[in-house]
C-alpha cells in the first residue's frame, strides 16, 4: 500500500533526512568532539527508536481504525457501492487526480494574501485528500471482492478437473503465488508496505503528488495517460490481490475455527515479525549496499514480502479485534467513531498522508541500501525542521549585521574595527529584546 507512499528522500521533500545521517543538533563549536559524537549517536538512535515505536503502535493503530471504519461502512451500504461499478469509479478518480495534480499544486502555491484565500487553499487540500482516501479504500475493497470472485472461479475449475478437494485453500495459494510472481517480474513489490513499516508526514509540497511507473507529468501526455492506467489498473490491482491473498491464507490456516484466538494470535505474530524485520534492517541494508543486479533485487523483494506478512497480520489482528470488542452490537456506530476519530487525530499529528496510496514506485531503484529502509520518520522530521528554522533565523541575523556594518563603513569612510561589529551585534540583540 504505502509504497505507493514516498519512500526515499529524493521523492519526498518533506522528509529530507537521508537515513538521518546529517546531524540534527550538531554544533561546530563543540569543545569535545568525542563526547559530542557519543551524544549525537545516542540522540540519533533514540529518535529512530521512538519513531519506529510510534509508527508501529499509535500511528499504525490509527491508520487501521480509519480504514476499518470506512471499509465496513461501504459493506453496510453495499447496495450503494456495487463492486465492479465502484472499481471503475475508482479508476476514473485516480486518473483525474493524477492528470490534474499540477493544476491543484499551482492553485495552492499562489500567495495567500487574504484569510479567505488561505481557507480556500486549505479547503482544496482537504477535499483532494479525502477524495483520494475514498478512492484508495474503495480500490482495496473492490479489488478484494474481485480477488474473491477469481478464487471462486479457480475453485470451480479445480473441482471440475478434480485437482483438489472442496476447500478454497489451494485456489488462494495458487492465485497468490501467481500474483506475487507477476508483481516481482514487473518490479512492483516496493508498493506493498504500509504502517507499521511506514509512516508519511504531511507536507504542502507533495500533497497532490501521484507518482506513476515510467513517466512524469508533461512528458508526452498520451504516454503519461497510458502510464497512469498501467500504474492503477495493473500494479495497483496486483498489490490489492497480494494483500487479499495473504489475508485470506491467514484466515484459512491460523485457527480458523476460533475467531477470537485467531485474531489475538495474528496480532502477536504480526508484531513479532515486524519487530524482527526492523532488527534485520541493518543487515539487509548492508547486503544491498554490496550486491547488484538480480541478487540485490531478489533480496530486497524477499525482505519486503517478509515485512508484508507481519504487516498483514497486524492489520488483521487489530481489525478483527475491533469488530469483536468495540461496539459489536452496533457495527455502524463503531465504524463511524473509529473512522472519524482516528482521521482527526492523524490530521492533528500531521500524519494523515499515511492513509493514502500515492502512485507507484519501482523495486530497488533507491541507491545503495535505501531500498530496504522503511521510512518511519516523525520526530526526526520535527527536529530537523526546528534546526533548519534556527539556522535560517541565524542567517537572517548575520545578514542584517553585515548590512549595518557596511552602512557604517561607507558613512565613516574608515576601516571597520572589531568593536564596530560588536556594537552592531549588541544593537541587534537589544532591538530583538525590546520587541
Amino acid at each position: 500500500m504505502t509504497r505507493f507512499s514516498l519512500k526515499d528522500t529524493e521523492k519526498n521533500d518533506t522528509i529530507a533526512i537521508p537515513e538521518c545521517e546529517e546531524p540534527l543538533l550538531k554544533s561546530s563549536s563543540s569543545a569535545n568532539d568525542d563526547i559530542f559524537d557519543k551524544q549525537y549517536l545516542f540522540m540519533k538512535i533514540s529518535l529512530k527508536s521512538v519513531d519506529i515505536i510510534l509508527a508501529s503502535t499509535i500511528f499504525c493503530f490509527l491508520v487501521i481504525c480509519c480504514w476499518r471504519g470506512a471499509w465496513e461502512l461501504f459493506d453496510i451500504y453495499d447496495n450503494y457501492f456495487p463492486t465492479y461499478e465502484s472499481f471503475c469509479l475508482t479508476m476514473v478518480i485516480y486518473l483525474v487526480l493524477a492528470l490534474s495534480q499540477h493544476t491543484f499544486q499551482d492553485i495552492v502555491d499562489q500567495p495567500a494574501e487574504t484569510s479567505l484565500r488561505k481557507y480556500f487553499n486549505l479547503l482544496i487540500m482537504k477535499m483532494h485528500f479525502y477524495i483520494l482516501l475514498f478512492a484508495t479504500i474503495m480500490l482495496f475493497r473492490t479489488g478484494s471482492n474481485i480477488y474473491d470472485d477469481i478464487v471462486n472461479v479457480f475453485h470451480g475449475i479445480g473441482l471440475k478437473f478434480k485437482f483438489w478437494d472442496d476447500d478454497c485453500s489451494a485456489s488462494s495459494v495458487i492465485l497468490t503465488v501467481i500474483v506475487v510472481a507477476v508483481l516481482t517480474w514487473i518490479r512492483g513489490m516496493a508498493n506493498l508496505t504500509t504502517a507499521p513499516m511506514d509512516i508519511t508526514c504531511d507536507g504542502k509540497d507533495d500533497i497532490f503528488l501521484i507518482e506513476c511507473t515510467f513517466f512524469k507529468m508533461g512528458e508526452r501526455t498520451s504516454l503519461y495517460v497510458l502510464d497512469c492506467l498501467f500504474s492503477i489498473l495493473v500494479v495497483g490491482t496486483l498489490v490489492v490481490f497480494v494483500w487479499r491473498g495473504v489475508w485470506q491464507l491467514i484466515d484459512i490456516f491460523l485457527f480458523p475455527n476460533d475467531e477470537i484466538f485467531s485474531s489475538w494470535s495474528s496480532l502477536v505474530l504480526g508484531y513479532l515479525v515486524v519487530a524482527s524485520a526492523f532488527l534485520l534492517q541493518p543487515l539487509m541494508k548492508y547486503l544491498c549496499e554490496r550486491l547488484t543486479g538480480t541478487t540485490r533485487l531478489l533480496i530486497a523483494d524477499t525482505f519486503v514480502l517478509y515485512a508484508l506478512f507481519g504487516t498483514v497480520n497486524v492489520w488483521r489482528g487489530i481489525w478483527n479485534l475491533l469488530n469483536i470488542y468495540f461496539l459489536p452490537d452496533n457495527l455502524e456506530m463503531s465504524c463511524w467513531i473509529t473512522h472519524w476519530v482516528s482521521l482527526i487525530i492523524l490530521i492533528l499529528c500531521r500524519c494523515s498522508n499515511s492513509l493514502l496510496v500515492r502512485g507507484v514506485y519501482i523495486d530497488a531503484e533507491e541507491p545503495a541500501g535505501k531500498c530496504v529502509v522503511f521510512p518511519c520518520y516523525y520526530l526526526r522530521v520535527i527536529f530537523r525542521k526546528k534546526k533548519l528554522k534556527k539556522l535560517n533565523l541565524a542567517t537572517m541575523s548575520l545578514n542584517d549585521t553585515i548590512k549595518k556594518v557596511n552602512h557604517k563603513e561607507s558613512a565613516s569612510n574608515h576601516v571597520v574595527k572589531i568593536s564596530t561589529i560588536s556594537d552592531t551585534v549588541e544593537e541587534n540583540c537589544d532591538t530583538k529584546q525590546c520587541k
